[in-house]
């Protein structure tokens, strides 16, 4: 009996110890998210306390520096859900941090850029012991990677401006990031500030014109705009009607232009 006792707490301590190094503690992050980010319009929008997040820039610093840590093969052993969710998170850590070293003196993201080079392609993260920058992140290690294939990232990366998708008032986990991103892909599609049918228009956020062939390149069978749009056509409130017409070719497409003042908490 007692040889069996011993078995079930050695085992239970191996299977928590491997869970524990398949997986990315982002608690800090989820409670700066949850006090400092407020929902807007039913969650289709998010805004920022900005001076609330510097206020608590040494917390802020802990979960940085913690993503810093992560070394190349602690990520690769990772599963995809969880690679993707440390990647999401520490994109839009990194932007806030980046919004932070300009607070309270700014009014757009696109204020932290230069002429030769914009705020996007600033390397001023560590990473995975290397010097990276948020392009880096997102074009190169997320959608060239030829790994993920989610187009729906797009609607998780926060670019702290108002025409962005909302910033998510909850860290993603890798454990639940299905759920996640659907829901925002979702909350997205529904805003009619961002994206709506008129007439013979369906207008739509500019990052459909920007990522287009991440939207077409066979995620989920999907290999084009029109049929990603008929997925969530309940989303964009489309009817069947509009939808057929849609594939059809009889609607058009047309792209909104993009708001990149701040989306600082009023």
């Amino acid at each position: 009996m007692m040889k069996r006792a011993l078995f079930l707490i050695l085992s239970f301590l191996v299977i928590q110890t491997a869970t524990a190094a398949e997986s990315f503690d982002h608690s800090i992050w989820d409670q700066l998210l949850k006090r400092h980010v407020q929902t807007v319009n039913g969650g289709k929008a998010t805004t920022v306390d900005y001076q609330g997040m510097h206020n608590e820039r040494e917390l802020m610093q802990d979960y940085l520096k913690k993503l810093s840590a992560t070394k190349r093969q602690e990520f690769d052993g990772w599963g995809k859900e969880e690679q993707l969710a440390y990647l999401i998170n520490t994109y839009n850590a990194w932007t806030i941090a980046l919004i932070l070293t300009a607070w309270p003196d700014i009014a757009s993201i696109k204020d932290l850029g230069g002429f030769f080079i914009s705020p996007w392609g600033k390397t001023f993260i560590p990473m995975m012991e290397d010097g990276r920058s948020l392009d880096d992140i997102e074009h190169e290690i997320i959608r060239e990677s030829g790994r993920y294939n989610e187009p729906r990232i797009h609607f998780a990366l926060n670019c702290a401006s108002i025409s962005c998708p909302a910033l998510r008032a909850e860290a993603y986990t890798g454990e639940r990031l299905e759920p996640q991103l659907e829901e925002q892909t979702k909350l997205f599609l529904s805003d009619r500030s961002r994206n709506r049918l008129k007439k013979d228009t369906l207008e739509v956020s500019s990052i459909f014109k920007w990522y287009d062939e991440d939207f077409e390149q066979g995620w989920l069978g999907f290999n084009s705009l029109e049929s990603f749009f008929m997925k969530y056509a309940a989303s964009l409130d489309l009817s069947e009607e509009a939808v057929q017409r849609l594939l059809n070719g009889k609607i058009d497409i047309d792209y909104l232009d993009y708001d990149w003042r701040l989306n600082v908490a009023k």
